[in-house]
């Protein structure tokens, strides 16, 4: 187990760590310049041999890969989701960016019937103070709750959150955008009437709409005339 440093220092590409370095401007942490897939290949092969809490409590923190590890190993552990709660809950506060978060909740792969119990364990995180805590929530809403049965949920939680953080605002955007394009009239009747997003976000979630391949002219002509009701250009 000590040779997981070793294993992850043997996949480094320094070209790559200087690639990521500007995509991944949010981390405190250093950046080896691994891809994801090895990362994730990785993960699986160290859980053929080790069980979740070995791999663990091995692998350290000081890189930005070595977390996202961390949020594989939990993902693709062969152990129900409701026993993954107490991982879950010890790894959220180690997300210090957008990569870490966006490429563990896919991994979670959240089953049908584990669905009512997960929203309730995410839904607190979206009042969190922490932006990546609540970005994680937005992103569990994005992947798994776009669904006819949530999607009245996810817009009014959606509507309530209010965390001034960038990549917080953006993950709201970009699961509105996704409602839009799924969900279209519960979409376009919440951005015509009155809501709480802040102006950051309420554009940004438009220029996606317009930007999406899935939202048809006529409806893309209807956001930008929402768009010049605030007196901004036009995307």
């Amino acid at each position: 187990m000590k040779k997981i440093r070793k294993d992850l220092e043997e996949l480094k590409d320094e070209q790559y760590a200087k690639w990521n370095e500007k995509f991944c401007p949010d981390t405190n942490k250093k950046i080896l310049g691994i891809r994801i897939p090895k990362l994730r290949k990785l993960a699986k092969n160290l859980l053929k041999t080790y069980n979740i809490t070995e791999i663990l409590e091995e692998i350290q923190d000081e890189y930005l890969e070595e977390v996202i590890l961390q949020g594989f190993v939990i993902g693709y552990a062969d152990i129900l989701l409701v026993d993954k709660i107490p991982f879950i809950e010890k790894f959220l506060p180690k997300i210090d960016s957008w990569a870490i978060t966006d490429s563990f909740v896919p991994t979670l792969n959240v089953k049908e019937e584990d669905l009512h119990f997960f929203w309730k364990f995410i839904l607190p995180y979206t009042q969190s103070d922490k932006e990546f805590l609540v970005r994680f929530s937005v992103v569990c809403m994005l992947d798994y709750y776009i669904t006819e049965e949530y999607v009245d949920d996810v817009l009014h939680v959606l509507d309530s959150i209010t965390h001034n953080g960038y990549y917080a605002k953006m993950s709201v955007a970009w699961t509105l955008a996704e409602i839009g394009a799924k969900f279209n009239n519960k979409a376009m009747l919440y951005l015509s009437n009155k809501n709480h997003l802040d102006t950051f976000t309420y554009h940004k979630t438009l220029q996606k709409m317009i930007e999406s391949y899935r939202i048809s002219a006529d409806q893309k002509e209807i956001l930008r005339q929402l768009k010049r009701k605030s007196k901004k250009k036009i995307v």
